[in-house]
């Protein structure tokens, strides 16, 4: 008998709790959209979960005709209500928590409640063992929420990096992009990069930039190696030996926007060895440079030039040859022609390599961009070197004294 007096307490008392909820959101009131709504999200609150469930999906119908309406409505308490929504036993409770949530998190309004009210950790949860909607729900929001420098922080520090990576690695295209913009975004904050690189980001972006699906994971991909590589001597000795040069260099030959490669081969010029530049430079003579001179011009501003002119000085032949080679392509847009003036070494170092030594096989390269040395042409022009007539013939009329002169 007391055991079902209190039972009946209890359920009174439940009773008492969800009439109080009804009465402090006004849904007792005229019946108009936004107390529909202001209902809806009570019913979030209160009952079992077989109602929740179907205020849920009823919430989901109307955030498709009139989002602005339930956003208007909410309050704090029902972001948290759908937080907690998100780590139902139900799998359609948690995908329709979760689809509601990724509209919010575009409203500033909504964005910080959701933080605050700590939905990082179910949303990573999601991405780890989530269904295939939940999962590309929860990646879509934390995207949206990673633009703050201090979420990023957070999401690293609820494990949100690694599902994130394998994402990158095993996920649809749809969610690649998501994923690879939320770590790119992540990225931007300088004292999680190592650990970043400790999880496997590099290997990932590389891999995305080579066979990424959409065109906007390869963008991010790039953007997100550039902001590793920013200010970071190890991390760009790790893109450098992950073949990320090649990679990236590979990427300016693409439709992308290109800003973002050129930025990361910027940031890596100046840590890429003598020795790794001789492997580079074969395939990107051989692949990329017979390709458009925005490439070029692309190529010449990330830094390349003055790495090239000084693998003229390797004793290896082929070093010289192969940057000559380069640099006979990129010279053919003036402003890397220019560049190549302006360096105190080029010109010289060019005409340098016109000395007509059997074992100088960078000569006819040379003679593609430089002037100089009568004597070194004349004996180049006996031997037949392609493009050794008409450069001494040039230099005869004094239509090269100019390029003796940096600009």
């Amino acid at each position: 008998m007391q055991s079902d007096l209190d039972s009946l307490s209890a359920k009174i008392d439940l009773s008492l709790k969800d009439c109080g909820l009804l009465m402090k959101t006004d849904v007792l009131g005229e019946v108009t959209q936004s107390i529909q709504v202001r209902e809806l999200l009570a019913r979030l609150q209160i009952g079992h979960l077989e109602s929740k469930r179907k205020a849920l999906e009823q919430l989901v119908e109307v955030m498709r005709d009139d989002e602005k309406a339930v956003i208007t409505a909410l309050v704090r308490t029902n972001v948290a209500s759908l937080v907690q929504l998100m780590t139902a036993t139900s799998q359609s409770v948690r995908e329709n928590a979760v689809t509601v949530i990724c509209s919010l998190a575009e409203s500033e309004k909504c964005e910080n409640w959701l933080v605050s009210e700590n939905a990082l950790p179910p949303l990573v949860r999601l991405l780890e063992s989530g269904s295939h909607v939940a999962k590309e729900r929860a990646v879509t929001t934390l995207q949206r929420l990673s633009f703050s420098s201090e979420t990023s922080r957070l999401i690293v520090g609820n494990g949100g990096v690694s599902p994130l990576i394998k994402i990158c690695k095993t996920g649809d295209s749809v969610s690649q992009a998501a994923s690879a913009c939320t770590l790119k975004n992540i990225a931007s904050v300088p004292e999680v990069r190592q650990k970043l690189a400790e999880q496997g980001i590099v290997k990932a972006m590389i891999n995305l930039l080579n066979c990424g699906v959409l065109m906007g994971s390869k963008e991010y991909a790039a953007e997100c190696l550039q902001n590793l590589t920013n200010s970071n001597e190890a991390l760009r000795r790790l893109v450098i030996s992950e073949n990320g040069v090649q990679t990236l260099l590979a990427y300016l030959d693409g439709p992308l926007p290109q800003e973002p490669g050129v930025a990361a081969i910027r940031n890596l010029v100046g840590s890429v060895s003598v020795e790794i530049y001789f492997k580079i430079i074969p395939s990107l003579v051989h692949d990329r440079m017979a390709t458009s001179n925005e490439t070029k011009r692309m190529i010449g501003e990330s830094g390349c030039i003055p790495l090239l002119i000084r693998m003229f000085e390797a004793k290896e032949n082929g070093a010289r040859e192969v940057a000559a080679q380069a640099i006979a392509s990129l010279v053919t847009v003036p402003r890397n022609c220019r560049e190549v003036k302006r360096d105190e070494k080029g010109v010289m170092s060019l005409v340098m390599l016109l000395e007509p030594s059997p074992s100088n096989s960078a000569k006819k390269y040379a003679v593609s961009v430089s002037g100089g040395a009568v004597g070194y042409l004349n004996k180049l022009e006996e031997l037949e070197v392609p493009g050794s007539k008409k450069l001494l013939e040039r230099i005869e009329k004094g239509k090269l004294k100019s390029l003796f002169s940096r600009k």
